[in-house]
């Protein structure tokens, strides 16, 4: 629902404010839903925390029963494995889209529009066992991860200028606890009930949380206007697609197979040609100017990092727990007891969100980021020493997320005083795609890794498998501490929108 701009009717005597535009061109409305906003806005953080909690829940539900999905559909390994691929996949291409149609058209509908199609790929997955059909849905829920930065977006507006910074600091952090959440979740409920309740319970928290934002979110009173950038927004489709499907498909098609190298090299051309058709269109769905700002690139580059990181922590050590003992490295854990060693991440998360924040506020975003850095190579180093008792690994893992929490609070509030008001949606999009790219790109390196190390007679996976991966994930955290003195040493000042 849009707030209709020069028409307008009297109600009770009081005429409804007409919308200003700025030198930039964004049109602001104030009246109706400033007051909206006053009196719900005690309610506009828990609603968009459940909501990113949830859309977080959903990048991750699938992990726990991909071993056991070839026998409830009667799919092969790789028709099952696109009930991961298609969830970042769509993911992917849709952030940085709706990010760009929330800054233009308004946020609230198209966080309305998230959250519904997140409802509607869990209900699609509750009622069938179909494969196609089932990839089709997890590739709707892959919608949701456009909730995240339309959320920021909203909490810039919505919130007192004081209390900005902290909860969208707080906000950023449930992409990991809703990330270690989700498979101790998703796990519970397999062992103990069929599958397709997972499914009816995540519908029911989908509608749930909609009917609760379209009730409480505010209309957004600062939009861009001007036309969608189509062509761009179909070349960045184009290009990410022809990134992502053979980065997640290599292990299985081969890295050196025609598919896979046609597919990169299209890529590299797709990408090319968008950023001259972004740096020539006057409405960008990017703008690559801004991107190109080093208080904007810096924190991109640490976003596709750590979320290659924070991902390994995840996917490595849920496989490390369930993997037999004996000839390979494993603590022959169950899909509960592995899932729930990982509750520690979200522990860690949500308890180092607040302590980020007044990181931030203290000595600035630069040694937050870098503290952080600093977090996640002291986890990995520990979870690469083979042999350790369990507690260490769930310690590991701990220290790990404390890393990622520390960083994922600070990247947005980075881009708070980066970029204009205008394109905060936009911004944040790009930089939750980075991080979806970096869970990819992590999935697919620990995928090859550990298969390489893979022992004959199904004896599991040998210890250096696991050390590798995590080695890799170490040396991520060293490139971000690095890029952390790029970083500005203090917060800039938000541009304000006139």
């Amino acid at each position: 629902m849009s707030i209709s701009l020069p028409l307008r009717l009297h109600v009770a005597g009081r005429s409804a404010a007409a919308p200003t535009r700025s030198a930039s061109g964004t049109t602001k409305v104030s009246g109706p839903a400033e007051k909206k906003t006053r009196n719900l806005r005690h309610l506009v953080f828990p609603v968009l925390a459940v909501g990113a909690v949830f859309q977080a829940i959903m990048q991750t539900v699938m992990v726990p029963l991909l071993p056991s999905m070839p026998g409830f559909t009667g799919a092969g390994t790789t028709a099952v494995s696109w009930l991961v691929t298609s969830t970042l996949l769509v993911g992917a291409v849709m952030t940085p889209i709706f990010g760009r149609l929330a800054d233009m058209i308004g946020k609230k509908r198209m966080l309305l529009i998230a959250f519904s199609l997140m409802t509607l790929g869990s209900l699609i997955c509750a009622l069938t066992s179909d494969i196609g059909l089932l990839i089709v849905a997890r590739g709707l829920q892959g919608a949701g991860a456009a909730v995240l930065p339309i959320g920021m977006a909203i909490l810039r507006e919505v919130l007192p200028r004081e209390h900005v910074e902290r909860s969208i600091a707080m906000l950023s952090s449930t992409l990991g606890i809703g990330t270690a959440v989700g498979i101790p979740f998703a796990a519970a409920i397999v062992q103990f009930a069929d599958w397709h309740l997972l499914f009816w319970t995540t519908a029911a928290i989908g509608a749930g949380v909609a009917l609760a934002a379209w009730i409480v979110i505010p209309e957004s009173d600062t939009r861009t206007g001007g036309r969608f950038d189509a062509v761009g927004a179909a070349g960045l489709s184009a290009a990410l697609v022809c990134l992502l499907v053979p980065i997640t498909q290599g292990s299985t098609w081969g890295w050196t197979s025609p598919a896979v190298l046609l597919s990169f090299a299209a890529s590299v051309l797709l990408f090319v040609l968008w950023g001259v058709q972004q740096l020539r269109n006057r409405n960008p769905l990017v703008d690559l100017r801004v991107s190109a700002r080093r208080s904007v690139l810096a924190p991109h580059l640490s976003a596709l990092l750590v979320g290659f990181a924070f991902y390994g922590n995840t996917l490595i050590t849920t496989q490390l727990l369930q993997a037999p003992s004996g000839h390979g490295a494993g603590y022959d854990l169950t899909i509960l007891q592995a899932a729930a060693c990982q509750l520690a991440a979200s522990f860690a998360m949500m308890i180092f969100a607040i302590v980020a924040s007044r990181i931030t506020e203290r000595f600035g975003p630069k040694i937050t980021i870098m503290t952080g850095a600093v977090f996640l190579l002291a986890g990995y180093s520990v979870h690469a020493v083979p042999g350790k008792p369990l507690w260490l690994v769930v310690a590991a893992i701990f220290v790990a997320a404390i890393g990622t929490s520390l960083v994922y609070c600070t990247l947005p509030v980075l881009l708070l005083g980066a970029v204009p008001l205008s394109q905060n949606a936009a911004a944040n999009g790009v930089n939750v795609l980075l991080r979806t790219v970096g869970s990819t790109v992590c999935s697919a390196v620990v995928a090859s890794v550990l298969a390489a190390h893979t022992l004959g007679g199904g004896l599991g996976i040998g210890t250096a498998g696991f050390v590798i991966a995590y080695l890799v994930c170490a040396g991520c955290a060293v490139v971000v501490f690095v890029s952390g003195f790029a970083l500005p040493s203090k917060q800039a000042p938000r541009p304000v929108e006139n």
